[in-house]
Order: structure tokens, then sequence, then C-alpha cells
């Protein structure tokens, strides 16, 4: 039975094989930059000091997302250290295949360096991480001086070392979303500690479960 199966896909010219896993190719740091979610002469529903407050209310994890030593805007080498920022709107986004997503917006600037990797590591953090958080929230300063790291196993992207889990990814999609952009990675390589509390973020502050 099996080989009747191969005789009928080399006839009909589709291929016998798995083919073989490609290097991750950069991928277009601003797809369709003119999108706009409200127009120059419509009204924004909601000011933005309304949305920010109503939208405090919803608790969630914080991550550092972190990418590896790129390359220069020519594409040659030597494109500085490797990237991270951080970042709370991470989320699961599917099991079969395994995706996961967060949004960046349209106008960081480290952004583009990991777009130009074409990779990611998730780094979640945990309770007591808030002071290495905010060394990544921060723009224009060294965010991985004096922070321990490793490469992650499939990617390279920099591993934070004591974080509670951490999710190595290839960057699988990326799509417009007003003034950010939704990051779709497919989820390569993966590993958890299993202990100590999250960190989480609510009303522009950390905070941690309570018993």
């Amino acid at each position: 039975m099996a080989a009747t199966v191969v005789r009928y896909l080399r006839s009909v010219g589709s291929p016998t094989s798995a083919p073989a896993e490609r290097e991750p190719e950069p991928v277009d740091a601003l797809p369709r930059p003119d999108l706009r979610a409200v127009g120059d002469d419509e009204r924004a529903p909601v000011s933005p000091a309304e949305f920010r407050a109503v939208l405090g209310n919803f608790a969630s994890g914080v991550t550092v997302i972190t990418a590896p030593p790129g390359t220069d805007e020519d594409g040659a080498g030597g494109g500085g250290g490797p990237a991270g920022f951080a970042c709370q709107s991470f989320a699961s986004l599917s099991l079969d295949p395994p995706l996961v997503t967060f949004m960046v917006a349209r106008t960081s600037t480290t952004w583009p360096r990991i777009a130009r990797a074409g990779v990611f590591c998730v780094n979640i953090l945990g309770a007591e991480q808030g002071e290495l958080c905010r060394s990544f929230a921060v723009s224009g300063a060294d965010k991985f001086a004096g922070v321990a790291h490793t490469p992650a196993p499939v990617t390279g992207s920099p591993q934070l070392d004591a974080v509670p889990a951490w999710i190595d990814c290839r960057i699988h999609a990326v799509h417009t979303g007003g003034d950010h952009l939704i990051v779709v990675g497919r989820v390569v390589a993966m590993g958890a500690a299993g202990e100590g509390d999250p960190l989480l973020f609510h009303k522009g502050r950390f905070g941690r479960l309570a018993d």
C-alpha cells in the first residue's frame, strides 16, 4: 500500500518527503504602513486616555522578547548586539501548529532588528523580576548590560537566566493592527522551571498573585 501511495504522489507531481528546514528569512518590519484604523477625517470613538484607563483593568503577565544579533540595514554583518524589549501583549494562539503571538508598536526601534533576525525568544518573567522588566522597557540604553543569558537551543535568541519559562520561535507571520503590528511566531522549542509566581501588570503597576 505504501509503495502504491508513493507512486501516485509522484505521478501527480506531489512531494513524497518533507522539505528540509530552511534558515529564517527576514520579514517586512512594517507591512502596509499606510493602513489606518481611523481616517484623517474621522473622530476616534474614544480618547487615548480613556482607552488606557479602561484597558488597564485587564491584568496580564509580562515578558521580554529577545532576538540574536542580526545584520545591518544593507545586509552586511555586524548589526550590533542582541535585541530585546519588554512586552505584556503576549498570548498563546494555536496548538496545532504551535503558534504564539505578541503585539509591538509600529514606532518601536527594536522591532525592525527582530524582523531582520526572523526569530525571537519569549522570556516569561517571574514575580521578582520587575527590575529586569524595567531595564528592557527603556529606549536607547544597553538593555543586556549585566543581564546573564544563554542562546535558545534552536534560534540562538537570548534566553534570560532565571526566568520561569521561555519559548523559542521563528517569525511565522506579521499583520497590521492600527498603530501596532501583530507578530505570530511558530514555536520550535520551549521550557519551564515549573515553580515561582508570575510577574503581573495591572493599572500601570507590577503585582503578584495573592494567596
